[in-house]
């Protein structure tokens, strides 16, 4: 079974409870949801958040939506993600963050097939980063189950819990085979995910403009009004890809 994992939390420290503000008349959660819930190769969603009574209103959310959800370590998301995976009898995991509610389902699909297609043990579009070609919102992981049991009975380092994949990839003497989703255009230097509040606006200014355009908002054509819109591309441009990864 191929499960998506939606890693949320209300205790953002700098965008505290944005998983569940609005954009339109939806959550972000909710909204995420909706699209990912279009991608064609996955059989089940579950939003992991963690035991803090903070995110009790996360848990709630989900039970009123129809939403799995699973609740787990705060810090050691890793542990979250395993024991999430284990109790759903998930073979494949595709990660997702509550922090990019545009993903795109075409991005989700591709990153699916290119895992199978390759046999490798992890793949992704927007890692590494420094060698990825897509924007910070776009981002998707897929690894097996037997890789993500790998590193959570291996994985000593405190990012490595605390950021779930860098196991998978940040050091190759740890053996993953890994493939990266290859894009035709460099559009590393955009950004469309929420951590902070200028984020925030540009979701929103990205939302009513794709709207107002009458397109899905597809990863191209929110690529399409950051270039047609660059008084939106500025509003965030001091932050970049990777923000929080720097340990």
């Amino acid at each position: 079974m191929i499960g998506v994992i939606v890693q949320a939390r209300m205790g953002s420290t700098r965008l505290p409870g944005k998983v569940l503000k609005k954009l339109g008349d939806h959550a972000l959660l909710d909204f995420q949801i909706s699209r990912i819930k279009e991608a064609k190769n996955i059989d089940s969603i579950v939003v992991a958040t963690t035991v803090e009574d903070v995110d009790d209103e996360i848990e709630n959310f989900c039970n009123e939506k129809g939403i799995s959800c699973f609740r787990g370590s705060e810090h050691d998301v890793l542990s979250r993600y395993y024991e999430c995976a284990k109790e759903f009898n998930f073979e494949t995991i595709v990660r997702l963050t509550a922090d990019c509610p545009l993903i795109d389902p075409v991005v989700i699909d591709k990153a699916v097939t290119l895992f199978f297609a390759e046999k490798v043990d992890y793949s992704s579009n927007t890692v590494p980063p420094e060698t990825s070609f897509w924007p910070d919102g776009s981002d998707v992981e897929v690894f097996s189950f037997a890789a993500l049991e790998q590193a959570n009975r291996d994985a000593i380092k405190p990012e490595e819990r605390e950021h779930v994949t860098f196991f998978f990839w940040k050091d190759k003497a740890n053996g993953f085979k890994i493939a990266q989703l290859q894009n035709f255009e460099d559009w590393s230097k955009y950004r469309f995910t929420v951590d902070y509040p200028e984020d925030y606006e540009v979701l929103h200014l990205i939302y009513d403009e794709i709207k107002l355009r009458q397109v899905y908002g597809h990863v191209g054509e929110i690529i399409n009004v950051l270039n047609d819109r660059q008084d939106i591309r500025i509003i965030n441009r001091d932050y970049y890809f990777g923000v929080g990864w720097e340990k």
